[in-house]
């Protein structure tokens, strides 16, 4: 009699253990993880981008304002009947896709969390609280930057010329801005997520840093052509002080991980 309740209770002990002994997730899991997370992340996406529809009549206003700074008289044109509905859509898009980074971002390290130790697991979850406002902040960044890329690429007009742009191009254009301003911002924080899961050491991050200021002034002078070059300093300064925060983080965490490591070989050569 006493058998039956305890075969009873191993069997359903026995369903819920993972198939893995080391309770990892097969291949199947891990494809229904992805999809489970891609399914909210688009849903996120979906909802922001009917926000970002209803103020997509300000955003081309505050754009077009920027562009009359070009020449005067300087207006946008559209070249086809459904360019109007287009843009529309193209901004409303964007704008979702700002609007809803928090969730989709969040679901991004929620797909990777699974696969770190615990101690992973808490610096993963700081990492997603940083990366939120990074791109957030550099998403604002490339949309106050592009009034003064407008103000200088109007002085190039020869006298006597009139300059006629072509809507698509422009917000095509200032929406390729916004995202990679905002995606530079939060490079570094995958920087220092590679490095917790063991693929990018710190060492060849500290190496490699005159290959990244290089690159971010670069960037910095391709995005930010102004007059002066105080509009490029004043973003090549906040990057090239994330990438180096981004090394000083990882170089923690390997001489972290170095000491655990120590304290491991000295328990076992003493036992």
């Amino acid at each position: 009699m006493s058998a039956r309740p305890t075969g009873s209770r191993s069997g359903r002990s026995r369903s819920r253990r993972p198939k893995n002994g080391e309770g990892r997730m097969s291949l199947l899991e891990h494809l229904l993880e992805l999809r489970r997370r891609l399914t909210f992340a688009a849903i996120a996406i979906v909802l922001g981008t009917v926000a970002g529809y209803l103020v997509s009549d300000f955003i081309f206003a505050r754009i077009q304002d920027a562009v009359a700074n070009v020449a005067p008289g300087t207006k946008l044109n559209y070249t086809v009947l459904t360019e109007a509905f287009d843009i529309r859509l193209q901004i409303a898009f964007v704008a979702g896709l700002v609007l809803s980074s928090p969730v989709w971002l969040y679901q991004l390290w929620a797909f990777i969390i699974p696969a770190l130790v615990r101690r992973e697991r808490i610096w993963a979850l700081s990492f997603f609280f940083s990366a939120v406002p990074l791109f957030l902040i550099g998403s604002a960044v490339g949309w106050l930057i592009f009034p003064h890329m407008a103000q200088l690429l109007g002085t190039f007009s020869a006298d006597g010329t009139a300059t006629l742009l072509t809507a698509r191009d422009v917000i095509a254009f200032v929406l390729r801005l916004v995202i990679a301003v905002g995606v530079g911002f939060t490079f570094p924080v995958f920087l220092v997520l590679l490095n917790v899961v063991g693929v990018l050491p710190a060492r060849s991050i500290l190496r490699g840093w005159r290959v990244a200021v290089l690159v971010i002034t670069i960037f910095a002078a391709c995005v930010t052509p102004s007059v002066d070059i105080f509009s490029m300093f004043l973003l090549a300064i906040p990057m090239v002080g994330l990438y180096l925060a981004a090394a000083l983080v990882a170089w923690l965490l390997d001489r972290r991980a170095a000491r655990r490591a120590d304290a491991i070989d000295a328990e076992l050569a003493s036992s």
